[in-house]
């Protein structure tokens, strides 16, 4: 092989590596694309009304003016930003109970499962429950079995743990909201996931709620058409947290 030959040999080679490079980064940054968030959420978003709003880099807080009931720290689903909850938090704020909603790496909770930690750490004077949405859900729990002195109870929402997440042996109360028009979660693997809860979980039937308006962050892929509007889910799921958390221990 002459010279020539094998620069032009190179040179096609790098082209081939260059062009595989682009094609895996477009199809991660599609594969990756977050939901986009809605208008209920930019504004709930706000501070007003008796709540302030901050945002960090690893969470946002929605703190009533005078706290009244147990810290909640929640865990976005897969590819939702965590701003997509904060209509939800608003709603929990509203009746005393300060809301963390967790950021997370790539808007995937596996990323960053301690994300609770430092939530806790940095507020010694709250006691807490976790909880979080679909795959916010799963990774909560994860916390939770390892870390189970830390909490007063754990929630789920379109959501159940697996075995690394079993609640099964702790004494934490538990809370498991599902939408009868849910067709993101599979019911086999929700059944089955009941095995890890404990005897003394409270399920919750939300009639005509979907998977994706515990959000606000528009219709996802898969999903059964909700007979109730998102704001009225919310304020259900808001209504079904908060008679739960006023049980607690």
């Amino acid at each position: 092989m002459d010279k020539l030959t094998e620069t032009r040999t190179k040179r096609g080679f790098a082209l081939l590596v260059l062009a595989f490079i682009a094609a895996v980064a477009l199809a991660l940054w599609v594969y990756l694309k977050p939901y986009a968030l809605t208008g209920q959420a930019e504004t709930a978003l706000v501070s007003g009304k008796g709540i302030t709003v901050e945002m960090n880099d690893n969470w946002i807080s929605l703190k009533p003016l005078a706290a009244s009931g147990a810290g909640v720290i929640f865990y976005p689903g897969g590819l939702v930003k965590a701003e997509a909850y904060a209509p939800l938090a608003r709603g929990l704020a509203a009746a005393g109970h300060p809301v963390y909603i967790a950021r997370m790496p790539l808007n995937l909770a596996m990323t960053r499962s301690d994300a609770a930690k430092e939530i806790i750490r940095v507020h010694p004077g709250l006691s807490f429950v976790l909880g979080g949405h679909s795959l916010g859900g799963v990774i909560a729990a994860r916390y939770a079995a390892s870390h189970p002195d830390e909490l007063a109870g754990v929630f789920f929402l379109a959501s159940y743990p697996d075995e690394k997440g079993s609640l099964k042996s702790t004494t934490l109360a538990v809370l498991s909201v599902l939408g009868t028009e849910d067709k993101v979660v599979d019911p086999k693997k929700y059944r089955e996931g009941r095995a890890y809860l404990p005897d003394s979980t409270v399920y919750y039937s939300l009639e005509g709620g979907n998977h994706a308006q515990f959000g606000s962050y528009g219709p996802q892929k898969g999903d059964g058409e909700a007979t109730i509007t998102e704001n009225a889910q919310q304020k259900e799921t808001v209504r079904a947290l908060l008679d739960w958390m006023s049980n607690l221990r």
